[in-house]
Parts: structure tokens; sequence; C-alpha cells
């Protein structure tokens, strides 16, 4: 398995990244936002994604977002593909994409928002601590990337301030803390306190 930054090499791959990030989406039934073979190829040829490659298969991906003037990045549209999961190959290209991050924008705060709770294991894992949505960047056009996602509307009606995805930041200049024990208990009760809280409103 090879797992690299991607370049315009690899712009073949932008369909089947596409496809997966959509039938991922479908299977889960989660708030995934689409993204188009032409929003893909624009993050393959700027030096800001990670793609995972078996052979000439595709695996993996993940890309990076730069909000803010560079104040802020985003670590996004982390998927594997179905025939890759279960395998420990997310964590691997979490890990490449969020060093890639570092290195290209050392004094960047790195952000993400997900419903996924593997996600949220390994941004925990990587220093990234759940924040409140303020805390991320203000840049509309990150915001407008969730037009797509089927809990749009949950976002609109807290004015940005909540949905079922849950924001976690990595502060580079934030002082170094102990460690901690993931806990996945925290994790799933927030999330069911979300879904219950903004799913049942959204079906009165």
């Amino acid at each position: 398995m090879e797992i690299i930054v991607a370049n315009e090499s690899h712009f073949k791959y932008a369909q089947i990244i596409s496809d997966t990030i959509t039938e991922s989406a479908k299977v889960r039934g989660t708030g995934i936002a689409r993204r188009t073979p032409e929003y893909i190829i624009k993050r393959l040829q700027n030096g800001n994604a990670i793609i995972a490659l078996d052979g000439d298969k595709f695996a993996g991906f993940c890309y990076i977002e730069v909000w803010g003037n560079k104040d802020f990045v985003a670590n996004s549209g982390l998927i594997v593909h179905p025939d890759y999961r279960n395998q420990g190959l997310a964590k691997e290209i979490k890990k490449a994409v969020f060093n890639l991050s570092r290195k290209k924008f050392p004094d960047a705060k790195i952000f993400g928002i997900t419903t996924g709770l593997a996600v949220m294991k390994m941004n925990y894992e990587l220093g990234y601590k759940p924040v409140t949505f303020s805390e991320l960047t203000d840049d509309p056009e990150f915001w407008k990337g969730c037009q797509t996602c089927k809990n749009f509307d949950i976002l609109t009606r807290t004015e940005k301030k909540m949905c079922l995805c849950t924001g976690m930041l990595h502060d580079p200049k934030a002082q170094k803390q102990k460690t901690e024990k993931v806990n996945k208990k925290a994790f799933k009760r927030l999330k069911s306190i979300k879904e219950s809280l903004f799913l049942k409103k959204k079906q009165k």
C-alpha cells in the first residue's frame, strides 16, 4: 500500500473518489457533503491531498483546505474504498494528511467537523479537542461547502452555531497537555444528544 501526496497524475481517480464519498454517505445515512470530480481535481493539483493506492487501485483519500488567510486549515473528505476498510487505512491516511498540514502550514489551526465516531477518535488521538463552531473559521466559503449535506437545514436554523457534526480543533500554539485516554462513551453520548435534539425538531 502506498500513501503519498497527490498530484496531477492522480486526476484519473477523481471520479472514483467522488463516487466513493457519495456512496459512503448513502450507506451510513450520515451527513457527508457531496464532492464533484471537478472539486476533487482542484484538490489533487495543489499538493494539498493524500491518496492511498494499492498498485493502480484507489484505496483512500483525504485533502487539506486553507481558510482565513492561512490561519485555519481543514482536513476534509477522508474516505476509504469499501475493499480496503477495517484494515486501519483511514488512520494512516489521517496521520499523513495531518503531518502534511503541519509541514505546509505550521502556524495554522487544524480543524474538522464530523459525525463519525471513528474520525472523532482519530482526531482526539492526534491532539484535537471538541470545540464550539464559533472557535472554527468564520470563512463563509467553508460553510457553503455544507450546502450539499442533508443536515444543512439544521446548520441554518442554528445560525451556524450547532449541527449534528462535532467541531474539533488542533491548535499548535496551545500548551501541550498530557494525553488522555479516549472516552468513546462521551463521544457517543454527544452524538446521541445532538441527534435527539435536532432530528426531533426537524420531524415536528
